[in-house]
């Protein structure tokens, strides 16, 4: 029997952490051409360069350095190099190869280390991907989001006691389900503490749920999308990665979770922790799917979650996610504004730098909730227009007076692509055009557009002209015609990939540069096959539900086999898991909680503990049946037959190649 490889490459944020960028093959990258050159240029005249307050409020409150050693893994392997992005200078002008606006973002987020924030709350930056905040209390310290790994996260407070007076934790917070801000609970929290009550955990509602559900259904997809997105296949230089926007990259350690003890459920409900007093306000829907921001009486200070950062965050994702709703985002920072606009003094979030003085808060967060609230608004008004998704997203301006504030530039998210997703929001992927209804598939359309265009000789010829000409958008789209059509066409491939890579050199957007130089780099080279790390972790399949794990195998069902297939399994977890009754007919598998069918082919009984090893991999079920840690009654043949009609997704599949 084969193992039930339930969770393969799934991931609870979709992010890869891999060795970046690790070849031995000849660097094919190129130069920045003359065209490229040119339109980095022209963006220094454009934005307001000269103001450096970012910068200021960056390196307010620097107390100590992060520690410059490289932190390693049990087997060795990179967790985080403290020194990979070294090459961005604080006071370098940027290279031709890096848009000057995602340079300066760069420069900003690698200011790095221990930071006092306000009296009490202080802030480990450029550990991982996200901010770890720790807020001193009456007794001990109230820890908010421990990074992505466990690794990382024990590192952060470290460097943290090594400054200040070595406290009890007392309370951990997570602002939301996003794996970075949650992930390394377990290097700064026993979960003895926990069980026996003498650390808290707190989380928005929905939170358990979204943090384990999320990427779970279309995981390996997102996964391999993600390795592009964040750019974890190039290497750490002018013309790799530079960062993504949001933070430098993800930490490749250990993914932990503890559940929460204690879920905040409403806007305004307040909770009195370590003797301060923290009102709360709920933001689902916004950033992720469970998120809050809160307030802190005594200190004066907002917490923003990942709602009102210094970039245009993504609406949508590009690793792949459900799009969010930006009407909703921006009305939850109009009431940020009417619960505590009038009396913070400081505004801290779990990305990037403080807001300091009530007057710097309150302009952060109107530039961020108008900013919002015009991609939605204004999408809109260009849709009762009659246009269409790709018309609006190229038509779209946003006023000078939004474009040109350095929080509202596109580091992470970019206007086209949030733009196109709130198109997608309102209206799906149908322009209403009947001719875009049942377009042919790629390789089919390619195969026909080439052909109509003269064959690839021809396609090439005109498409360098262009090239030569600067425009590469449509070098892009033209060329990936012939190489849908002849993957094996290397003049295509490589002229493909040269026009990417100078997308990549010109954008602002850290994951627009990232899946622009991945593509040249697939391209150039094939699919690169590194180390990922293993989000899907044990605590992650512990918090499971049975109904999610049910949910997922159905959806591994491979169709095609079971299409004529019927069975009934009667599955008992025990007492704590429950029982269910498993239902494959018509290639679906469905099923119910608390039933059994006295005329089912097959009774499965084990306990969740064995279940949890053996969606782990840590034991395959026919050892788990032989040694009797599963049970089978009735006819065993039919739970073999359902295994074999489960898919095993492979991650590293073509993206920018059929």
């Amino acid at each position: 029997m084969k193992p039930l490889n339930l969770l393969s490459a799934v991931s609870a944020l979709g992010l890869i952490a891999g060795l970046a960028g690790v070849s031995n093959a000849q660097d094919l990258r190129k130069d920045a051409t003359t065209a490229t050159k040119a339109a980095n240029q022209k963006l220094l005249s454009e934005l307001p360069f000269a103001n450096k307050s970012d910068f200021e409020n960056a390196q307010r409150g620097f107390i100590a350095p992060l520690p410059p050693g490289t932190i390693k893994g049990q087997s060795g392997s990179t967790i985080w190099d403290p020194q990979q992005y070294a090459f961005v200078k604080l006071d370098a002008a940027a290279p031709d190869t890096v848009n000057p606006s995602l340079w300066r973002q760069a420069q900003l987020i690698n200011l790095s280390g221990l930071f006092k924030v306000a009296d009490g709350i202080y802030q480990i930056r450029n550990l991982d991907l996200s901010n770890m905040t720790i807020i001193e209390g009456r007794e001990g310290i109230t820890i908010v989001d421990p990074l992505v790994s466990a690794e990382t996260a024990k590192v952060g407070l470290d460097l943290y006691y090594a400054n200040r007076e070595r406290k009890p934790i007392k309370a951990v917070i997570y602002t939301h389900s996003h794996v970075d801000h949650y992930g390394g609970v377990r290097g700064v929290v026993d979960e003895g503490d926990v069980t026996s009550g003498k650390t808290k955990i707190y989380a928005p509602v929905g939170f358990l749920e979204a943090a384990v559900s999320e990427n779970v259904m279309a995981g390996t997809a997102m996964s391999r999308r993600a390795s592009y997105m964040y750019g974890n296949l190039l290497p750490p230089d002018a013309k790799g990665q530079v960062g993504a926007g949001l933070g430098t990259t993800t930490s490749a350690g250990t993914v932990t979770l503890i559940p929460p003890t204690d879920i905040i459920s409403k806007t305004g409900e307040k909770k009195v922790i370590d003797g301060l007093t923290y009102e709360f306000l709920m933001a689902p829907g916004s950033e992720a799917p469970a998120e809050m921001l809160w307030y802190i009486e005594e200190m004066k200070a907002i917490c923003a979650a990942e709602d009102a950062t210094h970039t245009l965050h993504n609406t949508y994702s590009l690793r792949g996610a459900k799009i969010r709703d930006p009407l909703a985002w921006s009305k939850y920072l109009n009431d940020v504004l009417a619960m505590w606009g009038d009396k913070a003094e400081v505004m801290f979030a779990q990305h990037h730098w403080p807001s300091f003085n009530n007057a710097e808060v309150v302009k952060l967060l109107k530039n961020q909730r108008d900013l919002y609230r015009y991609i939605n608004d204004e999408t809109l008004r260009m849709v009762n227009r009659g246009m269409t998704m790709r018309e609006i997203a190229e038509a779209f301006k946003m006023p000078d007076s939004l474009a040109n504030i350095w929080a509202n530039r596109g580091y992470y998210g970019s206007i086209y692509h949030n733009v196109a997703a709130t198109y997608v929001f309102y209206l799906g992927w149908f322009t209403g055009n009947p001719a875009t209804l049942h377009e042919l598939p790629p390789v089919e359309a390619s195969k026909n557009y080439v052909e109509f265009m003269g064959g690839s000789a021809a396609v090439l010829e005109k498409a360098k002209q262009s090239f030569d000409k600067g425009d590469y958008r449509w070098v892009a789209q033209v060329v990936n015609h012939v190489v849908f059509a002849d993957p094996g066409n290397k003049q295509a491939r490589e002229l493909e990939a040269d026009a990417l890579e100078q997308l990549g050199y010109q954008s602002e957007s850290g994951p627009w540069r990232n899946f622009y130089l991945t593509g040249a780099k697939e391209l150039r080279e094939g699919v690169t096959k590194l180390p990922t790390t293993q989000t899907a972790s044990p605590d992650t399949v512990r918090a499971m539900t049975p109904e999610m794990f049910f949910d997922y195998l159905s959806v591994r069902v491979n169709r095609t086999k079971a299409a004529n297939a019927v069975m009934t399994m009667n599955m008992d977890l025990g007492g704590s898991g429950g029982k269910y009754l498993i239902e494959l007919e018509n290639g679906v598998l469905n099923h119910t909680q608390d039933r059994q069918s006295d005329k089912a082919d097959a009774t499965v009984t084990l306990t969740r503990d064995t279940l949890n090893k053996i969606i782990l991999q840590e034991t395959k079920l026919a050892d788990a049946v032989g040694a009797g840690a599963v049970k089978v009654s009735g006819n065993q043949a039919k739970l073999d037959e359902l295994v074999s009609y489960l898919d095993n997704f492979e991650l590293w599949f073509d993206v920018a190649t059929p």
